[in-house]
């Protein structure tokens, strides 16, 4: 069959279709709608081109693709109608692997999309077909097909070292590769020509072989392919029980989610007491990473997942950070920015949902951190190595196939491997079994997945909003499953004689402030465990707090008797707090004890910080009151700030923080697919210049040539006046403002102030037309 019958037989299929099915057709396929196409003979040239079958092929699966594999090899491109395949052969062939009924459907698809049409008794295709299909020879249909995994690892284990390291090269890295022994009269010997003797190679051409897919998962070490059997491999066992119950799994991923937001709080912290050095490359260096690891006491790939979520959020970025740390170099380095000040005085669920969005959408790899790059060197945090754009795309198409499972019921990641497999078979070597259970590690530290289940959470994140929809619902909808599956905040805890107080889950932000600021975290989680010491009353007292306050604080939120040891810790440290003041001056010392004041002139801190007494109760320094009480406290003593009203001011360090050098990378926003409105438009388009081409203009009598008029002029206004007194129909060319030319048959109506306001055949609504855009106007018989 030549390519113009392959043009002409499917544009006459696809005029035969409704107008509805037409716009099945350009649903499915919407790289065919733009620019609109000129007739259905256009419309199947554009369908037939190698470029949109790839595209229509992209989301086959396994049993489309064999369908497609079958009819090729029964002869869906031969020129005589009785050697086609029809679909009784098609299901006749493949029966005994798949559902008759599955079957159908997936040649009815084909049909729909326009790879395959004709009959029922009589399938064709294009010459470019195969490029719809994920591979280049037939691997579901050929030698291979109906072999277990077990069969061919036997294949394999039986080969000689020379033919195993080239399939072993082959699936680590292109599955096609070229050598001279792929010709059928190639030495039998070679190691080639035995591999595709057995089967373990596929010929495409004399100078081409290809690795069959169910070969390479045997080599690599994935879920076999069940080529036997044609069958979606299930998720789960049918009618399995969950282990945990759905409310479970979800409080196991906000546990997750809190200890997740604890952990980016840390991390937040001691970057702005000490910024992290920028590398050359603007990454994050591996010396640094352990550094924030150890001092953090996070595991070190959590805290570059961390510095990857944050550094997407831009909650961290490099910058000079203010005000200086201690021994500051004067370079750029890794510290948090005013973000992140705005994201820790966010409610938990905002914080969770932002880090879930930003994890979604991040175009970036982190468990990929320390993995050799081509070079051989380890990829570094925040590297440009970590770059991958179609990680968001894999992230969604991995948790849209746990939507598959029944709720709350354990998928393992080789089950979802090999559904993405039979799903997405052109998609084979961009799902490994790393890439899948490290996505659904992150997604278990996100709070998407926990005990191997979607949660309530990552499912809302799989419902496809319609294309109308307000974004701010789709974000309502989450928020509220996050709240739900977030512990209710607790405003109480127990003080413990030990002087710890034990948090039996997450604080409210009043009573977090507090406890935050008297005592120190021990150790995080469901439960948290927090010591007070001599140095947390003081951090308290120095922030303002007085002793009674913070008695009256654990005297009310606590569940337990405050001990007697703690009342007599706040005591004895507030009565030693404050009796030295310090001011400005550059810095002034004032005590109202002069024989405090006469140690503190004979203390080691004297000299450095070089105090002058002005009065028994008063001495002055040139130095910072930074400095000066960082000085004294050194020196056993326990100062305080004072403001020039002589009340205490908080001196805590704020840490560092940079002015964001760039505004967060957003994902470039796909163009959107066009409505089914828009697509019935481009469809009345296509059948307007189907009907004036049609159309068969009057001819004169004399030279039996058309009655046609050129342009806008007096001869097309003549013409036009003709068919409105004749009450004739017309074809007028016409180019729109966009420059888009098209025919149109129209019954005309008015003709007046430059326009021609007429009827056009197939539709009974008036149009408009400029006659300075008419290119053309012919009369067209009765």
């Amino acid at each position: 069959m030549s390519s113009d019958d392959q043009h002409a037989g499917l544009a006459d299929e696809l005029a035969a279709r409704s107008d509805d099915e037409l716009t099945e057709l350009l649903i499915e396929r919407p790289d065919l709608a733009s620019p609109t196409p000129q007739g259905t003979r256009v419309l199947a040239q554009r369908a037939l081109s190698a470029a949109s079958l790839a595209l229509a092929g992209e989301d086959l699966d396994v049993l489309a693709v064999a369908v497609l594999e079958q009819a090729i090899a029964l002869g869906s491109r031969s020129t005589a109608k009785t050697k086609r395949p029809s679909v009784t052969k098609i299901v006749k062939a493949l029966s005994g692997r798949a559902d008759a009924d599955a079957i159908r459907a997936r040649i009815d698809l084909l049909r729909r999309r326009a790879i395959l049409w004709g009959d029922k008794t009589a399938l064709c295709a294009g010459e470019h077909v195969e490029s719809a299909m994920p591979w280049r020879s037939s691997h579901l249909t050929g030698p291979m097909a109906g072999r277990t995994g077990e069969e061919i690892a036997a294949m394999i284990a039986d080969l000689d070292e020379r033919p195993r390291e080239l399939l072993e090269t082959l699936a680590r890295g292109p599955a096609l590769g070229r050598s001279r022994d792929a010709a059928p009269d190639a030495d039998p010997s070679t190691p080639v020509a035995q591999l595709i003797s057995s089967g373990l190679l596929a010929r495409v051409d004399n100078q081409t072989v290809e690795l069959p897919p169910m070969v390479g998962a045997v080599i690599r070490d994935e879920p076999a392919w069940r080529t036997d059997d044609l069958t979606p491999p299930p998720l789960h066992e049918p009618g399995v029980k969950p282990r945990f119950p759905a409310k479970a799994v979800d409080a196991a991923a906000g546990g997750e989610a809190l200890e997740l937001i604890r952990h980016l709080t840390s991390l937040i912290n001691v970057l702005g007491a000490t910024p992290a050095a920028v590398l050359r490359s603007g990454a994050l260096g591996v010396r640094e990473l352990r550094r924030l690891a150890k001092l953090t006491g996070i595991e070190t790939g959590r805290v570059a997942f961390l510095i990857e979520l944050a550094g997407y959020l831009r909650i961290i970025d490099a910058g000079f950070p203010e005000p200086p740390p201690p021994n500051d170099s004067g370079e750029q380095a890794f510290a948090p920015t005013s973000t992140a000040d705005t994201w820790m005085h966010q409610p938990r669920e905002r914080q969770w949902l932002s880090l879930a969005d930003a994890w979604l959408h991040m175009p970036r790899r982190a468990w990929q951190v320390g993995d050799p790059d081509r070079d051989g060197n380890a990829m570094a945090t925040l590297s440009a190595e970590l770059h991958d754009a179609y990680a968001p795309i894999q992230r969604q198409l991995i948790l849209s196939t746990l939507a598959h499972a029944d709720p709350a019921v354990a998928v393992s990641p080789d089950a979802v491997l090999a559904n993405l497999h039979w799903h997405r078979p052109r998609q084979i070597r961009r799902f490994s079994r790393r890439l899948v259970a490290e996505t659904l590690r992150e997604a278990r530290e996100i709070g998407l997945v926990a005990h191997d289940a979607l949660t309530t959470v990552g499912r809302a994140y799989t419902v496809e909003p319609p294309a109308d929809a307000d974004p701010a619902d789709a974000d309502a909808a989450v928020l509220a499953a996050m709240r739900a599956a977030l512990p209710e905040p607790v405003d109480h805890f127990l003080t413990q004689a030990d002087l710890t107080l034990t948090v039996p889950g997450p604080m409210t932000p009043e009573l977090a402030e507090q406890v935050e600021l008297v005592a120190d975290l021990e150790s995080g989680g469901a439960a948290s465990v927090y010591r007070i010491t001599p140095e947390s009353v003081r951090r308290a007292l120095d922030a303002g707090r007085s002793s009674n306050e913070l008695l009256s604080m654990f005297t009310t939120h606590s569940r337990t008797p405050v001990p007697q040891s703690l009342s007599y810790l706040i005591e004895d440290v507030a009565r030693k707090h404050g009796q030295l003041r310090v001011g400005v001056a550059s810095a002034f010392i004032r005590c109202e004890d002069s024989t405090v004041l006469a140690a503190v002139l004979r203390s080691p801190a004297a000299e450095p910080l070089a105090l002058r007494a002005l009065a028994p109760t008063v001495a002055i320094s040139p130095s910072e009151v930074r400095e000066v009480i960082d000085q004294l406290r050194a020196a056993g003593f326990a100062p305080a700030g004072e403001d020039s009203s002589g009340a205490v001011v908080d001196l805590r360090e704020r840490g560092s923080r940079v002015t964001v050098s760039r505004a967060r990378r957003q994902s470039q926003p796909r163009r959107s697919a066009p409505s089914a409105e828009q697509l019935r438009s481009v469809v009345g388009r296509i059948r307007s210049t189907d009907r004036a081409a049609a159309a068969t203009p009057v001819r004169t009598t004399s030279t039996s040539t058309p009655v046609r008029a050129t342009g806008g002029g007096e001869s097309a206004t003549a013409l036009i006046q003709l068919a409105l007194r004749a009450n004739r129909r017309l074809r007028v060319g016409y180019v729109d403002a966009q420059g888009s030319a098209s025919r149109h048959v129209v019954t005309p109506k008015v003709l007046g102030a430059g326009q021609l306001v007429a009827v056009e055949d197939g539709s009974d609504t008036e149009q408009r037309f400029s006659l300075h855009r008419l290119t053309s106007v012919e009369l067209l018989d009765a």
